[in-house]
């Protein structure tokens, strides 16, 4: 499994009119499924009254088919959907989503005219679309006296890792996620800087 990969950075739209059709493709960030029916809403809101609003998504890591979908939205069978999904898992890109907006201009493309113009939009954004590199990051977890707080959240942050809580008891209690490959490195500070006695604790389960 990839310890990184690229997911969008931004939303991209892609509007051009095809034998009198007008098609809107928007590409964007998409984490969760649930983050697709939110951007479906928004979108229908943006773009009212459209013959048809056909979408995909993955949501995972770029070769993952463990959260996909797609909708043809009313449109022939095979002409919509499927292929935007199979675009988008081609391009190397993860946690990613597309809608294509369709304003029906009267000319009937048919189911072979019908994938080249869903697919030409995202062809184009994906070219243009602005990616960032996500790490996956791993549970990991601490305790340590107070006086020690500010040097081991020093190193968290040296290595990348992010915070997610502290409970302060009678020691304090940090809870935070790590790439994978940082743990050896960490531990060797939080040694060093504690003479041996702190050590932090991880998990193999992978963080959004």
């Amino acid at each position: 499994m990839s310890e990184c990969y690229l997911i969008p950075a931004s939303e991209c739209v892609v509007e051009e009119e095809i034998k009198h059709s007008r098609f809107i493709s928007i590409l964007f960030h998409c984490s969760d499924p649930q983050v697709m029916k939110i951007q479906l809403e928004r979108v229908k809101h943006r773009y009212p009254n459209a013959s048809h609003y056909c979408y995909a998504f993955v949501c995972g890591q770029p070769t993952s088919s463990l959260s996909i979908g797609f909708s043809d939205d009313g449109e022939p069978s095979g002409s919509a959907g499927r292929p935007m999904l199979a675009h988008l898992q081609g391009c190397d890109i993860g946690e990613i989503g597309v809608i294509v907006v369709r304003y029906f201009g009267g000319t009937k493309l048919g189911v072979g005219g019908l994938v080249r113009a869903y697919s030409s939009g995202i062809k184009q954004g994906l070219k243009i679309l602005e990616t960032k590199l996500k790490q996956l990051r791993y549970p990991g977890f601490l305790e340590c006296e107070y006086a020690q707080l500010t040097d081991v959240e020093y190193y968290l942050v040296q290595y990348d890792a992010v915070i997610e809580d502290r409970v302060f008891t009678d020691k304090v209690k940090v809870s935070f996620s790590i790439g994978k490959g940082q743990e050896e490195a960490l531990n060797r500070d939080l040694a060093l800087m504690s003479q041996g006695h702190l050590i932090a604790t991880f998990t193999s389960n992978t963080k959004k």
